[in-house]
């Protein structure tokens, strides 16, 4: 087995890539996202490729390849636990530069790539968040590119839309604890105009697979 710890979220959340392991004890409630084509085994029901699910106390099987979000819920009072995660996180706009980002209530963890894995999570502070529509991921010039995202705290919701503007949205996903919305690309890494949006204050995980060919951003 191999398990690596992530610490883009400490003291947080406690975050663990795991690969190639035939039986993994779950203890506790734990968010299990399936990054592997086969699927994870729980007991008489399997979790899909990119799928996620809240787990407690029981045995997986089959994980090739896997995160998991321990203490996700451990957080009784979470307007302290965000006020926190924005004292200790820089704002999106400040990491990223992106004009779309600027002013708004977006803050992010470090990232971490493991392989062509990254992995990030990141805290929307305000209600609507209005953090704008995009397509492109202008990092990833190799066609392929795959993100998806996991509602770690609070609710919220993915819009796609056929143009710039969120009047044209024709599909919305909820978001609650343990959920990862359906991939929205094509086979060749194409996406419709999206973005998330917050129902109240939220953490959510990022989980960014560049195709063969593509190496992580220098930062």
């Amino acid at each position: 087995m191999t398990v690596q710890k992530l610490d883009i979220a400490e003291p947080f959340f406690s975050v663990s890539m795991v690969s190639h392991e035939a039986s993994l004890n779950i203890t506790g409630r734990t968010i299990v996202l399936n990054l592997a084509d086969s699927p994870i085994r729980i007991r008489e029901q399997t979790l899909g490729s990119l799928q996620s699910v809240i787990l407690r106390d029981t045995d997986i099987e089959n994980v090739q390849h896997a995160i998991l979000v321990e203490r996700f819920d451990d957080h009784p009072d979470e307007g302290a636990l965000m006020e926190e995660v924005r004292r200790s996180w820089p704002s999106a706009f400040e990491v990223r530069g992106e004009e779309r980002l600027r002013g708004i209530g977006h803050y992010m963890s470090p990232k971490i790539w493991v392989g062509r894995i990254g992995v990030t999570m990141y805290h929307s502070a305000t209600v609507p968040l209005n953090v704008g529509l995009h397509r492109d991921h202008a990092f990833c010039p190799v066609p392929g590119f795959r993100e998806v995202h996991t509602q770690i705290v609070g609710f919220g919701k993915m819009q796609q839309c056929r143009e710039r503007d969120v009047d044209t949205l024709y599909l919305e996903e909820p978001m609650a604890p343990g959920t990862t919305h359906r991939p929205m690309y094509d086979d060749q890494g194409n996406y419709p105009w999206h973005q998330f949006e917050t129902i109240t204050p939220s953490i959510f995980m990022a989980v960014e697979m560049l195709p063969d060919g593509a190496s992580p951003p220098q930062l």
